[in-house]
């Protein structure tokens, strides 16, 4: 029907309130709190979006071919790994991420996880509802004068790097694509800030290059007693070497917010280790970034949609 709004199809229960009034033109579809791929594909079926706001699952060539009116996918986020970049753009559909929207929420979280792992107050506060007073055997890890390597130095790293500098901390960063370093930060290679930091911090996207950048040959080139933290994406570790490093003691501790399987259920293996911090991929996930986010990826839809649709050569 000619009167008939065009569908977006949002992969998750909810959108912000501020991103729905930027959307108010159209019918918005959402896919639920965890769909799966065939849930995905059965809505573009059914409701065939002019675009998808991508919040959770993937988006594979199946899903884009489900939908003939499919003009953009917009990730609420920064990361676009979880689309299938290759087969959008052999079908003219445009691919956006709302960059920086989160890096706020990110950089804190990142901080959080070294604070808590330099600190140990995730296992100080078990002990302590046990029953145990650990005051004459526990020694914290003072940041201050100390290394940290950030790892990618967009919107995330470089707030990463900011709050290392006003930490006291020397701040060393590794990202094959940044023009200049972060203010009071050193570039240098990745074999070199491995080799040097007390703290790493992983804030890079996952791509085929960088898939295990931590791996046993890295681990066994880092300092004794280093703390690793991951708010990136779970690829960019091989975890059964990171797992082998914590049991060793070769690292102090690690703060994961990304697992290589997303969610981490029936895996027991990071369960049992005492001196990893780990949170659900929550670190973009503040009020503040999930309406900075929820903005960015409408505002990313309404730009390509106002465009006029390329004609088929």
């Amino acid at each position: 029907a000619v009167n008939a709004r065009s569908a977006i199809l949002v992969t998750a229960a909810d959108l912000a309130p501020q991103a729905l009034a930027l959307l108010a033109d159209y019918e918005v579809v959402y896919a639920g709190k965890t769909p799966d791929e065939d849930s995905i594909t059965a809505l573009c079926e059914q409701h065939q979006p002019v675009a998808i706001i991508v919040r959770y699952g993937k988006i594979p060539a199946r899903v884009m071919d489900a939908s003939k009116a499919l003009r953009v996918i917009s990730k609420h986020g920064s990361g676009t790994d979880t689309i299938d970049s290759k087969a959008a753009a052999a079908r003219g559909i445009a691919v956006k991420a709302a960059v920086g929207a989160n890096a706020d929420a990110v950089a804190e979280h990142a901080w959080a996880l070294i604070l808590g792992c330099a600190k140990g107050v995730v296992a100080l506060d078990a002990r302590m509802r046990a029953g145990f007073w650990d005051k004459a055997t526990h020694k914290s890890l003072e940041l201050r004068g100390k290394t940290l390597g950030v790892v990618g130095v967009g919107a995330i790293g470089r707030r990463v790097a900011e709050l290392g500098v006003a930490f006291g901390m020397e701040v060393l960063a590794f990202d094959p694509f940044a023009k200049a370093a972060p203010e009071a930060a050193t570039l240098v290679d990745l074999a070199e800030l491995f080799r040097q930091s007390h703290v790493v911090s992983l804030n890079c996207p996952l791509t085929e290059d960088n898939r295990h950048m931590v791996n046993r040959a890295s681990l066994a080139t880092m300092r004794d007693g280093a703390i690793l933290v991951n708010t990136g994406r779970g690829g960019l570790i091989d975890e059964p070497a990171l797992l082998e490093a914590l049991a060793s003691g070769k690292l102090r501790a690690a703060g994961l917010d990304a697992f290589a399987t997303e969610p981490l259920v029936g895996e027991p293996a990071f369960r049992a280790v005492p001196n990893v911090i780990l949170s659900p991929h929550i670190g973009g996930v503040s009020e503040d970034a999930y309406v900075n986010m929820g903005t960015a990826a409408a505002r990313n839809v309404l730009a390509v949609l106002s465009q006029p649709r390329p004609v088929a050569a």
